[in-house]
């Protein structure tokens, strides 16, 4: 545990070793470990291609879990910047080598589609024509407690259009966030950790680390700021009494759970 003094010497700032990339990749770690079960227990060619669409997190952990035992794989997004994620930490590591492309033509090249691009992402009409061996898609509404979201939400009509054998559904939920994105959990991970030291006895406030990284991502475009910025303590606590920090947020790590459907 990190700790140093504070304002005074009766103060002190607790620091947890785990960082905000941490927090990701457990989370994209659960997701990905959840399809790689999946797609292996189809049995299928570990030549078989498989295309992967949207990058953002989901999908960038997805295609390197599988790389470690597919040779085939395609990662497709609108954004060709997002290519960059595939030799960062986000996600794991890269085992065979992992094609990319914007061209969403592409789609339609692969025997397995997953489809992580939630709201305004793969059409029902893009959908409609696709005829895959098996067809994955993530649900973008975790706890359906939001009504408009819910109401938003369009995956089943793209998963009964899709001619496929083989469909499922990637569900993520666990601590009441309203979406399953990646960033959303850990926003939700850091928010209930924070509630959770200020209820704690001699502790003045807490703070994380946390900050609006999707326009880093997607305005700046700037990968490895987005990366240096992931590369710090997630949470701090100024308290008279020392804690390990990290049990709490590991804590509400462990309530979230990803499974197929």
């Amino acid at each position: 545990m990190d700790v140093d003094t504070g304002i005074t010497s009766e103060v002190l700032t607790i620091k947890s070793e785990i960082k905000l990339i941490d927090i990701f990749n457990e989370i994209i770690m659960k997701k990905s470990q959840a399809i790689f079960d999946y797609v292996d227990n189809l049995k299928l060619d570990a030549n078989i291609k498989i295309v992967v669409v949207g990058t953002y997190f989901t999908g960038i952990g997805i295609v390197k879990k599988l790389s470690e035992k597919y040779t085939n794989i395609l990662l497709i997004d609108i954004y060709p910047h997002l290519k960059e994620m595939i030799n960062t930490p986000i996600g794991g590591v890269v085992k065979n080598p992992v094609e990319f492309s914007s061209n969403l033509d592409l789609i339609y090249t692969g025997d397995i589609l997953i489809d992580t691009t939630g709201f305004g992402g793969i059409t029902i009409e893009q959908s409609g024509k696709l005829n895959v061996d098996a067809f994955i898609i993530e649900d973008p509404v975790a706890e359906d407690n939001d009504e408009l979201l819910k109401n938003k939400n369009n995956i089943h009509d793209r998963l009964n259009s899709v001619k496929s054998p083989n469909k499922a559904i990637l569900k993520t939920m666990g601590i009441d966030t309203k979406t399953s994105g990646t960033m959303t959990l850990a926003i939700g991970v850091l928010t209930n950790a924070l509630n959770e030291c200020i209820k704690r006895e001699g502790v003045l406030y807490s703070a994380c680390e946390m900050g609006f990284f999707e326009e880093v991502i997607f305005k700046e475009q700037n990968i490895p700021k987005f990366l240096k910025l992931t590369d710090r303590n997630a949470l701090k606590v100024s308290t008279i009494d020392p804690f390990d920090c990290d049990e709490i947020i590991l804590k509400e790590l462990s309530e979230i759970k990803s499974k197929m459907m």
